[in-house]
């Protein structure tokens, strides 16, 4: 084989071209491996994909690297993480992202959805989460532009929340196309925190409590949202009125049971994300909804929370979707770690096609003629694979 050097002419360094040849790669398709493969990218779209022809040049030569489509994360809590990697250090949010950025390219993802979650006040172990927070992210999101990651919004609703859903709707009103929105309740005893003490195990290790604070702060805030049903049910009919015009894209967080699912259905949902039982995850795909489940607990092998292990629903072939959840780099890890139960092209679908399909998205997450050409060249490696390059489609 030559080598990019040889091959490459006039390729400038600053941004992908929108018309190139690559060569010599290993091309992940949906069903199956294409060996010494060669795309050509044209427009920025694939125009053609199939075996090397022999004897035939390309500008770049992929020298045998597997060649995926770029990853999609349909729900990201990096960003905060990001602007305030400390207790009150907070960073510009303009600068947080751009600093992001660096780690979604490192990670092969080229379409991220940065949650910005709507909610009163500030909720403890997560941060400064706030509506003038998840303002500010819109705005930074809304704002960054030609760069090689497509930044948007999933737009977090915490049901119980009267000012969150005010400030929501007017953030809605000003969105371009059907809006992602996800719906969550957090009370302990529910949902992700089913059993309460796992919430007072996570406080006292995400903001230092003591035991006996932890326990105290989920005793009062299970008391104050249990006088919220009022307003999560009024939320919970103008989303599903949202949903059922077409207006948004519905997911419903952490389903723990069926009743929950086929409520969701009812209301207008599309998504069932990070399903707490099996029950749950299977009622969402009896129902026909798309499964999005967490990849750092496809990494792990279990949930943080005690809830049930993402390994376990993907063995059960019930989900579509893998989230990168707080850890962009977990994607194709977890995608690596369970290609020896459902094989490469599935397992890099779950990051890949799943998520695209899960956020409405026809022009990317495969391999296909017509499709935006964000592509990751990824090593292997021989116990983690490693992202040498990303080319981006979408943008100069």
């Amino acid at each position: 084989m030559s080598s990019a050097t040889e091959q490459v002419t006039g390729w400038s360094l600053a941004a992908t071209p929108r018309d190139y040849v690559l060569g010599h790669v290993r091309a992940v398709l949906p069903d199956r491996l294409l060996d010494d493969a060669r795309i050509v990218v044209r427009g920025g779209r694939i125009a053609e994909i199939g075996p090397h022809p022999a004897a035939t040049g390309c500008d770049v030569d992929g020298g045998g690297l597997l060649c995926l489509p770029g990853l999609v994360d349909v729900h990201s809590d990096a960003l905060e993480r990001e602007r305030a990697p400390r207790p009150s250090a907070e960073l510009p949010w303009d600068f947080a992202l751009l600093s992001l950025e660096g780690k979604l390219r490192a990670a092969a993802v080229t379409t991220t959805f940065h949650g910005a979650s709507f909610q009163n006040g500030n909720a403890r172990g997560v941060g400064d989460r706030s509506v003038r927070n998840a303002h500010d992210l819109c705005a930074a999101v809304g704002q960054r532009d030609g760069s090689v990651v497509d930044h948007r919004v999933l737009y977090r609703l915490d049901v119980r929340s009267d000012a969150g859903a005010e400030a929501l709707a007017a953030e809605l009103d000003g969105a371009d196309g059907v809006a992602l929105v996800s719906h969550e309740d957090h009370t302990p005893g529910i949902g992700q925190y089913a059993d309460p003490e796992k919430m007072a195990e996570y406080l006292i290790g995400a903001d230092g409590m003591s035991p006996e604070q932890a326990r105290q702060h989920v005793t009062d805030l299970t008391a104050e949202r249990a006088s919220r049903l009022d307003v999560r049910e009024a939320n919970l009919g103008w989303l599903g009125g949202l949903a059922r015009a077409g207006r948004i894209r519905l997911l419903g967080h952490d389903p723990e049971s069926a009743e929950e699912v086929a409520a969701l259905c009812t209301r207008g949902g599309a998504v069932a994300e990070f399903p707490t039982t099996v029950a749950a995850a299977e009622a969402a795909r009896e129902h026909g909804l798309p499964v999005v489940a967490g990849a750092p607990n496809a990494l792990r092998g279990s949930s943080h929370s005690g809830n049930v292990s993402a390994r376990e629903l993907v063995a059960r072939g019930l989900v579509t979707a893998l989230a990168s959840d707080y850890l962009p780099s977990g994607l194709l890890a977890a995608a690596f770690a369970l290609a020896g139960d459902v094989g490469l092209p599935a397992a890099l679908g779950l990051v890949t096609t799943g998520p695209a399909e899960v956020a409405g998205l026809t022009d990317r997450g495969r391999l296909a003629e017509g499709l935006r050409a964000d592509l990751a060249l990824v090593e292997p490696g021989p116990d983690w694979p490693v992202v040498r390059s990303v080319l981006n489609g979408g943008n100069r």
